[in-house]
């Protein structure tokens, strides 16, 4: 209730003192900030906010001289790290998969055309070929 008070009674001098030198809408604004801390009194927002800040200073305290809490501080920041570095060694092209991917070279190589070494008979297309020809196209 004393800080509500304390608050009140600023900002009602600050409303005064910008109704005589700022003008009227200087003065309203200031008049409504001068409400806030009381109705925050009135309606336990005030005590609410007061039981936050203990509850985060609380934390706070215990987050910091907890031996426990850094240990799992660096446990989380080596997780970083090793993700990181596993981005960076997939980009290199270090996996641990397995082999069986053939190598640039075998892929730049075209497969033989059949297995005999002739040319690949499909009958439809040896239709359109037939086709292609009786006309006259090659």
């Amino acid at each position: 209730m004393a800080l509500a008070i304390a608050l009140t009674v600023c900002g009602g001098l600050w409303t005064w003192y910008a109704a005589r030198n700022r003008g009227g809408a200087s003065a309203t604004r200031g008049a409504g900030l001068t409400l806030l801390p009381g109705a925050a009194y009135f309606t336990g927002t005030l005590e609410m906010f007061g039981e936050v800040a203990a509850s985060v200073a609380d934390w706070a305290t215990g987050f910091v001289f907890s031996p426990l809490v850094w240990l799992g501080i660096g446990m989380a920041g080596l997780a970083v790290v090793l993700f990181g570095a596993s981005g960076w060694l997939a980009g290199r092209g270090a996996d641990d998969a397995p082999q069986d991917k053939p190598t640039r070279k075998q892929r730049k190589s075209l497969p033989p055309s059949s297995p005999k070494g002739g040319p690949v008979v499909d009958d439809d297309l040896a239709d359109i070929e037939a086709i292609l020809k009786k006309r006259g196209i090659n």
